[in-house]
């Protein structure tokens, strides 16, 4: 799996308590091996952001994401739940 991180990604990566780096860390190492893990917990989104899909991360985090293709996924942003709202 080709994982792209986009720039509004990488500055929310940046921003994350360390927990969730960790927990991120493992949960992406799954991803790139099989991106439909049941752990990860992999759900579309709907209403603006229906063409995104998201997995889940400890303490309410969610990982957004798009798939390009079979074997490619852009990591499009990362943060608390609450937040869906501001990522469209």
């Amino acid at each position: 799996m080709i994982i792209n991180l986009s720039p509004r990604f990488n500055r929310a990566y940046k921003k994350l308590p360390k927990g969730i780096k960790i927990d991120f860390n493992e949960r992406i190492a799954i991803f790139a091996n099989n991106p439909r893990a049941p752990k990860l917990r992999v759900h579309k989104l709907k209403g603006k952001l229906q063409s995104c899909t998201a997995f889940y991360l400890k303490d309410g985090y969610r990982v957004l994401f798009e798939f390009v293709d079979a074997n490619t996924a852009n990591l499009l942003a990362v943060g608390p739940h609450d937040q869906y709202n501001k990522w469209n």
